[in-house]
């Protein structure tokens, strides 16, 4: 049975009984189905767990009972084979002026653990399949959001930032895990992270070429925040 099929299922079913479904067989599946179309149609941050728990037709406490929190929750929609929470707060622990080498060896080194497999499957099924507005959420708003808000200033909300710095991970992704780019696809970490995080650092808080970036470059006196 497609996911449609299941939501539509779980509608009929909720039109049929009164009250919110409890914990039994189909409940889980109807969540992931309502969460699926809040995140594709609202985003991360416009979507709420309680939200998605009314759509499925079901409490919420059903829904942190499955899926714990909206990352989880999000990231079990697209199928992500490891927390996003493990390495988000690696990022936000990071000093400032190493945030681009220490964005680039934590995720790097996710992708070369034993979960990598399963995370270029969901990269790859994102890039040639997937649905474009739950890639686009999933890079912006659950992986770059935070690291945005750390960067951002009066003059430079770091949305052109966090931009840049995707395209740059996602070119290292596509050359050492999907393409196979050599030497960059056996490079060891120490040496990508020597190579590469400097861009990174310049796109997070260095001159990246705009009026914003030329007036707000962001010192590394902000390191501790």
């Amino acid at each position: 049975m497609s996911t449609g099929d299941r939501a539509k299922n779980g509608v009929a079913e909720r039109q049929g009984r009164a009250g919110r479904r409890p914990g039994k067989s189909g409940a889980r599946e109807a969540i992931l189905a309502a969460a699926r179309a809040r995140f594709a149609e609202a985003g991360f941050d416009k979507t709420s767990i309680r939200a998605v728990a009314a759509d499925a037709g079901v409490d919420p406490a059903l829904v942190h009972h499955y899926f714990g929190n909206k990352q989880q929750l999000f990231a079990a929609v697209v199928e992500l084979p490891v927390d996003p929470d493990v390495t988000l707060s690696i990022l936000d622990n990071a000093p400032l002026d190493r945030l681009g080498a220490t964005m680039l060896a934590a995720v790097v080194g996710v992708w070369d653990s034993p979960a990598g497999p399963g995370i270029v499957a969901v990269v790859r099924s994102m890039l040639t399949g997937g649905d474009p507005a739950l890639a686009r959420t999933f890079v912006l708003e659950v992986v770059l959001e935070r690291v945005r808000q750390r960067i951002a200033t009066p003059e430079d909300d770091g949305r052109a930032r966090v931009a840049l710095a995707a395209s740059q991970m996602m070119g290292v992704l596509v050359a050492r895990k999907i393409i196979g780019v050599e030497p960059m696809a056996s490079m060891p970490i120490q040496e990508l992270v020597a190579a590469v995080g400097p861009t990174l650092q310049r796109y997070l808080t260095g001159d990246i070429g705009t009026a914003a970036s030329e007036s707000g470059t962001i010192p590394a006196a902000r390191a501790d925040m």
